[in-house]
């Protein structure tokens, strides 16, 4: 098979990239990497030295694609399927891009700050780090609340690449700052994304893996049950 997706079915950005797949049917190889073997690591880092995931591997055309945004305009321009991800009208284009922007660097980047300062040493906590990027979060829901008081998806009125980042960032980080209560118009967003068959099939693959997260404990019990 042509295409190789290294990846990890917990990770949140490699989320983004499998709707996008399953999406579109797309058939691809899945290649799980364990990036706390030191092996696995090392053979990772051969191919994208960053080291971050998910990565995609096009055999036929000897391509190595990293970055989730990128691999999704990859996809759609060498791989297109029945639903193409980015607009061909330009302006259109451009909001899609713009809210994948905004759905990585203002959720999904604080998101993973509240999460990974989680995980470090006993000291070595950054608190207003932390505080900061909470504080970006509410900025963040607030924004996209009144965006979706007029939006059904987020670059438009169709599902686009805006709508694969936004899925992954907003389940995780609904987990470490909650938006139901307060932000009604995104809360309904994020629940039409949840309806997606791209996305139950993503939460499903995932769920074997969620004890591995660091708020497990405040994970919604539909969620540990799905799949």
């Amino acid at each position: 098979m042509s295409l190789t997706l290294y990846y990890h079915p917990l990770a949140s950005f490699c989320h983004k990239v499998l709707i996008v797949l399953y999406e579109n049917e797309t058939p691809f190889d899945a290649s799980l990497v364990d990036l706390l073997d030191p092996a696995e690591a090392a053979r990772f880092a051969e191919m994208w030295p960053a080291g971050k995931m998910p990565v995609l591997r096009d055999s036929d055309r000897d391509v190595v694609v990293p970055e989730t945004s990128v691999i999704i305009e990859y996809l759609d321009r060498h791989y297109p399927g029945s639903h193409p991800l980015i607009p061909s009208d330009g302006n259109a284009a451009l909001q899609a891009r713009l809210w994948d922007r905004f759905f990585d660097l203002y959720i999904h980047v604080p998101m993973q700050k509240i999460v990974t300062d989680t995980l470090r040493a006993n000291g070595e906590n950054d608190h207003r780090g932390v505080a900061d990027a909470r504080a970006t979060l509410a900025t963040a829901y607030a924004m996209a609340d009144r965006h979706f008081s007029a939006n059904a998806f987020a670059g438009g009125p169709a599902f686009s690449l805006a709508d694969c980042a936004a899925a992954p960032a907003l389940f995780y980080a609904g987990i470490v700052e909650p938006f139901a209560d307060r932000h009604p118009h995104l809360s309904a967003y994020f629940e039409r994304l949840l309806e997606r068959p791209s996305m139950r099939r993503v939460l499903a693959e995932a769920q074997p893996y969620f004890h591995m997260f660091p708020y497990k404990d405040l994970m919604p019990k539909r969620f540990l049950a799905a799949g």
